[in-house]
């Protein structure tokens, strides 16, 4: 009989690969950063100008992402 503590785990561990899996397919953009952000005008971090294709600081960034913004 299997642990019912052992079929969680694993479940788990499904579903977290499967969000990275998720977020690994997703197109990034590329091409040049942005030197300041789009939406608070601040500077971008040259560590993350250097992914490429950035277009706002983390912050904003973060916002973005859940919908809301500045």
């Amino acid at each position: 009989m299997v642990c019912p503590f052992d079929r969680a785990q694993a479940l788990e561990q499904r579903q977290r690969e499967q969000a990275i899996n998720a977020q690994l397919a997703k197109a990034r953009a590329s091409g040049p950063s942005r030197s300041h952000c789009l939406d608070c005008d601040e500077p971008i971090p040259e560590k993350r100008q250097a992914l490429g294709g950035i277009t706002r600081c983390t912050p904003c960034q973060s916002l973005f992402e859940q919908g809301k913004r500045r």
